[in-house]
């Protein structure tokens, strides 16, 4: 049993071994395989380029063991195409496996047409534009449709609304056919110039491209996109620099795949932004896979022949490299299916190599992470389908911040924050340029003799100097403060120019403008703006009207007019009621001689006099000798008293209200009443955000109120000082903000706020558009506002610099006196009052006097000359000439048998005084005291 089962391992041993030799002899390559290279007479580095990837292959194990490639390499003059094909023959006559190169587009354009009529392997590593067809050509380099797709999908993530192209050839307008197409494609317009990278002549004879860098400056674009020759992207920018556009406001994005290999050190303190796409990232060899383990101990010794500087390996020759690899693969996979056999080949012959269509579709197969990255073809042989790296210029250098794929797009790895604190790095120490205006209380000029010889920064005082110090203290950056210099804060005129200081942002004469700059959409379209530090609105500036003497009727002004003749209305009606009622109460009648019992005289004490008497009494509070006696006329009497207690104490509650504060009236009251008046002029500062405001308002007050000021242009004024001035002056009202309003209250008692807020808005601070340290200062915002930073330096400039107090205005309106003219009204009715009973006296002393002399039949003179010096002595009787005062006769008192009855003589004696009540006889046998 052991027998057998050695019997059986050893025959299949030998089997195995006969087996695999039958296939290395029909499978074998020749020992040495020769590859042609067709390179231009300047291509030095692509000659060591590709002996040294043939090195490289030859040393490995794992990639055609046993055979060995053999580089057949000859210089062609480049663009010339003839010499080229005529080279190309001598390499096939040679007996190669494969051309490579060269490198120029009309020498690779005849040298792929010999090749594909020999069906022998060509493989490019160039820029091509050829549409796809099959051919026996492999690229290497990423194909230029996916390349400038890759263009713009950047260009679409940085959301660019414009740029300018500058181009070398008229290749570069093929790669970047895309690029060109976006405004066609796009929803929201792009606009896009494109120059030619032409050199006007100079004294050193260097290309100087300052000219077209300079007319670029000047249309305030800022977003290039570089496509030329890698040896002329470090002149353009060098000569930037010259011109000052290496600032970080610009940004430069280099489509040339070999800027990785330019020293850009010198602009990488300016905070430029530079970024390009690179294949080749020799910080990341792990994922070059493909690659033996001694080249790339070669690259990071820095010994390598590939590397042509110390910033790493130009995409020629690493894709040169990655040709020789991909061929060698393919080679290998071919050779483990086919008998493959290398003769030479003849341009005039008709025989063609047997194995090209096979070497072709293996070469296409192949899938391997080079020194580009991941290489893999389509069935055209072109590399649509790779890995860009996104580049961009740090503080250290070039730095990856992303990559690019077809699938799925532009993937960015740098986050929010480490943008920031790159912006931050790279403004530390700066000096920036603050623009700014001068505006109480935001920016002032220092006086004193202290600051006279003060020079900088040091001029200046107020909001913004304070704001600008704390968010430089937060950022780390210095500043220069100017003013500037046409003293607007900008305004587009007809044509879309600003002025102001939006133009100076614009022109980047200025790298903020910190000012009380007003938020607004079409501003927001020309800059950016920050956090607002400050939010407001719109308000009236008016005067606070003078006091206005009191009229001579004031302690009547508590009670309204209407209120005033329903109160004389309610007098009247309730005096008649109380008489109505009181004629018919049998308790409201009584007999006036209680000792009398059998008088037949009863007596109503509620006349109408009486009745009227009563009321106004209560109605003042003072009473009379008159009381109700019957249940009804208390029922009224007791209401029309609760009636006056309540308008009494409600009269005297006003009344002291309307008589020590002093009334002012304000012909307005909010921006309605201003819009329908013409009386009181009204306007706001030229070329401000509030001229604007109502400009593109469509409220209908609004509208009314710019259609005003437009028609009078005289209404807007140049500066804030300029309105307050035309405001203390009269008949003008000054629309600003909320904030200045409220600053120009406290310091002049003599201005007022009227009305609320028309709009809300806030102050931010100016920065050129895409400008990187917008949101630097933006955030240090924020902290100073959680910090209650902001809102100490309002109190500080607002409250405590104050130099008049005018809060307490209404507190000391309250403590006020009273005059005579306040209260020259109630003197007035009272000597009315009592001129009008003076002349009442003197008609009822006539009207008796009268009565007396047809009594007495005396003349009227002489009557009334008694009845006046009765009147001014002290007695109560006037002697024998009672006249109507006299006592009743006797003799009305006897009955018919001559007698008096008892207790007449008594009444008989008492003087008769006539009185303001009814007297009724009574009927025989009734008395009306007894009830009817």
């Amino acid at each position: 049993m052991a027998f057998s089962s050695s019997f059986s391992l050893e025959t299949v041993t030998v089997v195995l071994c006969l087996s695999i030799a039958c296939v290395q002899y029909a499978t074998t390559l020749p020992s040495v395989v020769k590859i042609g290279g067709l390179f231009d007479e300047d291509g030095d580095v692509h000659q060591v380029a590709f002996r040294y990837a043939i090195q490289q292959v030859n040393k490995r194990r794992d990639i055609l063991p046993n055979t060995r490639l053999e580089a057949l390499i000859i210089s062609v003059p480049q663009h010339d195409s003839f010499q080229a094909s005529k080279k190309a023959c001598n390499i096939l006559s040679e007996g190669v496996a494969a051309i490579f190169g060269p490198q120029s587009i009309e020498s690779s354009a005849h040298v792929q047409s010999i090749c594909d009529t020999m069906e022998i392997p060509h493989l490019e590593t160039r820029w091509s534009y050829r549409v796809d067809k099959e051919t026996y050509s492999v690229n290497l380099y990423p194909y230029f449709d996916a390349l400038s797709l890759a263009f713009v999908e950047l260009i679409k993530f940085w959301k660019w609304k414009s740029f300018t192209i500058i181009y070398q050839d008229n290749e570069a307008l093929i790669r970047l056919k895309n690029v060109l197409a976006m405004p066609t494609r796009a929803q929201d317009p792009i606009q896009i110039t494109v120059r030619q990278l032409i050199s006007f002549p100079s004294r050193q004879g260097a290309p100087d491209y300052r000219p077209m860098l300079k007319d670029i400056k000047n249309r305030q674009e800022k977003h290039i996109i570089v496509d030329c020759d890698i040896t002329q992207v470090e002149i353009l920018l060098l000569q930037a620099l010259q011109l000052g556009m290496m600032t970080h406001y610009y940004h430069y994005f280099l489509t040339s795949l070999d800027v990785h290999t330019v020293d850009l050190e010198r602009y990488s303190y300016g905070g430029t932004n530079i970024t390009a796409l690179t294949l080749v990232d020799l910080n990341n060899m792990g994922n070059m896979k493909d690659i033996d383990g001694s080249t790339l101990d070669d690259l990071r010794r820095g010994v390598s022949p590939l590397l042509t500087s110390n910033s790493g390996i130009r995409i020629d020759t690493a894709l040169i490299f990655d040709a020789v690899l991909v061929f060698a693969r393919a080679l290998e996979s071919l050779d483990k299916g086919q008998d493959i056999d290398i003769a030479p080949l003849q341009c005039k012959g008709e025989r063609s190599w047997g194995h090209g269509v096979s070497m072709k579709n293996y070469m296409k197969m192949i899938e391997m992470d080079g020194l580009s990255g991941r290489i893999r073809f389509d069935k055209n042989g072109r590399r649509r389908n790779f890995t860009a790296n996104v580049i961009e210029l740090g503080l250290s250098g070039l730095e990856t911040i992303g990559s690019w794929s077809l699938t799925p797009g532009v993937t960015i790895v740098k986050n929010y924050s480490q943008t920031i604190e790159d912006v931050k790095a790279t403004i530390q120490g700066k000096t920036l340029k603050v623009t700014s205006i001068l505006e109480p209380p935001y920016m002032m000029l220092r006086d004193g003799p202290e600051v006279k010889d003060a020079t900088g920064n040091d001029r200046f005082e107020g909001y913004c100097v304070d704001l600008l110090e704390k968010i430089a203290e937060k950022v780390g950056f210095n500043y220069s403060i100017h003013i500037v210099e046409d003293g607007k804060y900008g305004e587009p005129n007809s044509e879309g120019v600003w002025n102001g200081m939006i133009q100076e942002l614009i022109e980047h004469e200025a790298d903020l403008a910190v000012a009380p700059l007003t938020i607004t959409y079409l501003r927001e379209e020309s800059v950016d703006f920050t956090k607002p530090y400050m939010n407001l609105g719109i308000s009236i500036l008016y005067n606070v009207p003078e006091k206005k003497d009191p009229e001579l009727f004031s302690f009547l002004q508590p009670l309204d007019l209407d209120v005033w003749m329903y109160m004389i209305l309610a007098y009247i009606g309730v005096s008649f009621i109380l008489f109505v009622l009181a004629r018919f109460s049998p308790y409201e009648w009584y007999n006036p001689h209680p000792c009398n019992q059998d008088s037949d005289l009863v007596e109503n004490q509620f006349s109408i006099l009486n009745s009227l008497w009563f009321t106004v009494g209560s109605l003042m509070q003072q009473g009379s000798e008159i009381m109700p006696k019957a249940m009804s006329t208390r029922m009224v009497s007791g209401i029309w008293w609760f009636f006056t207690l309540i308008m009494i104490s409600s009269y005297t509650a006003n009344l002291a209200a309307f008589l020590t504060v002093e009334r002012m009236v304000t012909p307005i009251e909010n921006a309605d009443d201003l819009s329908k008046q013409t009386e009181i002029q009204y306007g706001c500062q030229d070329s401000g955000s509030t001229k604007l405001f109502f400009k593109n308002s469509k409220i209908p007050t609004y509208e009314r109120m710019w259609a005003y000021m437009s028609a009078n242009p005289t209404v807007f004024v140049n500066t804030s000082k300029q309105g307050q001035g035309r405001v203390k002056g009269g008949k003008y009202a000054y629309l600003m903000e909320s904030t200045m309003v409220e600053y120009a209250v406290q310091r002049d008692c003599k201005l007022q706020q009227v009305g609320g807020l028309l709009d809300s808005k806030g102050y931010g601070i100016g920065t050129p558009k895409d400008s990187p340290i917008r949101d630097l200062i933006s955030s240090a915002i924020l902290r100073l506002q959680e910090e209650s930073v902001l809102l100490m330096i309002k109190d500080h400039w607002w409250k405590q610099k104050s130099i008049e107090i005018c809060s307490d205005k209404e507190e000391q309106q309250v403590a006020n006196e009273l005059d005579l003219s306040t209260l020259g009204g109630v003197f007035v009715l009272l000597v009315g009052g009592l001129l009008l009973a003076i002349v009442v006296g003197v008609i009822e002393f006539v009207w008796k006097a009268r009565q007396f002399s047809q009594k007495e039949q005396h003349p009227l003179c002489m009557e009334m000359a008694h009845q006046f010096r009765f009147a001014l002595t002290c007695k109560q009787v006037q002697g024998k000439r009672t006249s109507l005062r006299k006592r009743p006769s006797i003799e009305k008192f006897l009955d018919s048998n001559g007698r008096m009855p008892q207790g007449a003589l008594l009444l008989a004696q008492i003087p008769y005084r006539p009185r303001g009540s009814v007297h009724v006889p009574s009927v025989h046998g009734y008395n009306r005291a007894d009830g009817l």
